[in-house]
């Protein structure tokens, strides 16, 4: 007790420190423009991302810039000041070659965003760093059923990058992260990655017919649609990055992406010493068409290898054909996301055949002060029915964002039946509060109630009843300014009778963060 008394107490001080370091930077920086959480995080509080793009490599529209080919006007004719850039998910996705203009609000440390190369404004170098400070409290990591014990601990990380721009053709991105886990008595391979590489890759953007071909090769985020199964894995402290070669072919409403990648395999032990892990390869092949009816429409095939995979009724290298579909939109204030995917192959001498759907959708009250909007979200996902067949039904979430159903994580995408009603409400554009409610139950009893990471709770399979509980979440997210946001969320997890009879107990979460971008 005195060490877990003390442990809360100097986390409860770098949280007030933490907190103290957001509200100064947000004190000294105006707020420029409004941001938006990203779409892991509004999709495990049960919201429409504000873009709903297909993937993360989507360019959002911007200010026209000097590497656009804008004139530069004189100062003295600016009537309006022209908007700057918007701190971004994907930091490199940014264009900071605007500042060239007279007309942009310029700031501090703008020296640092813009820097042209050989007297040309289209040629530049442009800096920017990103520090996000969570302090989580968990009293029972796996519902209690396991070794873990409850935590409270500071999860930090902090990365800075290198954005080198030749015109509209050629981009050089390097980025740098330093994640570290403070008082975690559990640490995995999400929490922990002394400095080391998180991006590095060259890309090449050249027209092609009527359209747009692009490039990139080097290790490299990739995400799509909300990121279910594909994520940037933001939600933990480490984030998923894949040494990979991308192309992508865009033309009028079409678009087709093909990728061949390697994940990282993240290590904790010493800088830089994260490699390309040579036992998985993720790699496939994506169409996109936007403007089918009110939504867009994309699918995706890939090959998921993986050596000495275990499961619990299954063992031996993992082969997977994925097939994914997905339409969303929105239409007189009603949004839609529905996703669906399909997974054979085999592990070992064992088949595959497993699947899983998610569905976010809502209704928004836009002429109701504060805009409310009511959500519903309907996930199901299969396990492994019949034990001992020679037949393996339990779905493989791949790369899951981590916190699709809340940032507890208390359950993960596999074997699960998940329903969430919500109601969110905006009291200002800044502020964003959220209330929601998930039942969940087993799609089979014969499979396992499986966490994040696809960890079983163990004496779970082909025990009990389909039930597994439910969770009440509240979750309030303030854009604070331009460079800084804060959020928190508490979760409680009521566990059913099979849990109960593990050895699981009741669980109950909350989060604190705050984020800073430059």
């Amino acid at each position: 007790m005195p060490r877990a008394t003390g442990l809360r107490r100097r986390t409860a001080r770098a949280l007030a420190r933490a907190l103290t370091i957001g509200a100064s930077l947000a004190l000294s920086t105006p707020a420029l423009a409004d941001g938006s959480a990203d779409d892991a995080a509004q999709a495990s509080a049960g919201q429409m991302p504000a873009a709903q793009t297909s993937t993360v490599e989507t360019l959002p529209a911007q200010t026209k810039s000097v590497a656009a080919g804008s004139a530069v006007p004189d100062a003295k004719s600016c009537d309006t000041p022209v908007a700057r850039p918007a701190i971004m998910f994907n930091r490199w996705q940014e264009d900071w070659s605007v500042l060239a203009n007279p007309c942009v609000p310029k700031r501090p440390f703008d020296t640092f965003k813009y820097m042209p190369l050989f007297g040309n404004p289209a040629n530049y170098v442009s800096l920017g760093a990103i520090l996000r400070e969570r302090v989580e409290i968990n009293d029972a990591p796996l519902f209690g059923a396991g070794s873990q014990k409850d935590d409270t601990y500071l999860l930090q990380r902090a990365e800075v990058h290198a954005d080198i721009r030749f015109g509209k053709t050629v981009q050089i991105f390097v980025q740098l992260e330093d994640a570290q886990p403070y008082g975690k008595d559990n640490v995995s391979p999400v929490d922990k990655n002394p400095l080391d590489l998180r991006q590095a890759f060259i890309a090449f953007t050249e027209p092609l017919d009527n359209g747009t071909l692009k490039l990139r090769f080097g290790r490299q985020e990739m995400a799509f649609d909300l990121q279910r199964f594909v994520s940037v894995r933001d939600g933990p402290n480490v984030r998923q990055a894949f040494d990979a070669a991308w192309a992508d072919y865009e033309i009028g409403p079409w678009r087709i992406i093909g990728y061949a990648t390697q994940p990282v395999q993240y290590r904790d032990g010493e800088t830089f010493d994260d490699v390309s892990n040579g036992h998985q390869t993720f790699s496939g092949v994506r169409v996109e068409r936007h403007d089918i009816g009110p939504g867009d429409l994309s699918a995706y095939y890939s090959r998921y290898n993986r050596d000495n995979a275990k499961f619990i009724d299954a063992g031996g290298n993992e082969h997977r054909d994925v097939f994914d579909t997905r339409y969303a939109g929105n239409v007189n204030h009603i949004d839609w996301d529905i996703e669906a995917m399909y997974q054979s192959g085999h592990v070992g001498n064992d088949t595959i055949g497993a699947w899983a759907f998610g569905t976010l959708s809502g209704y928004t009250l836009a002429s109701v002060p504060w805009t409310p909007r009511l959500g519903l979200q309907v996930d199901a996902a299969s396990g492994d029915t019949h034990p001992g067949d020679g037949r393996l039904g339990t779905f493989n979430p791949l790369f899951p964002n981590g916190y699709y159903f809340a940032l507890a994580g208390y359950t993960g995408y596999t074997n699960v039946v998940h329903v969430k009603p919500s109601l969110t409400v905006k009291p200002s554009k800044s502020l964003s509060l959220l209330a929601a409610v998930g039942l969940q139950w087993r799609q089979t009893t014969g499979d396992a109630v499986y966490a994040q990471g696809s960890q079983a709770v163990p004496n779970t399979a082909g025990h009990g009843n389909l039930w597994t509980g439910f969770y009440t979440q509240i979750r309030a997210d303030w854009i604070v300014s331009a460079n800084v946001t804060t959020a928190i969320e508490a979760v409680h997890f009521q566990v059913g009778d099979t849990l109960r009879e593990a050895g699981g107990r009741n669980a109950d979460y909350v989060g604190a963060e705050v984020k800073f971008g430059w």
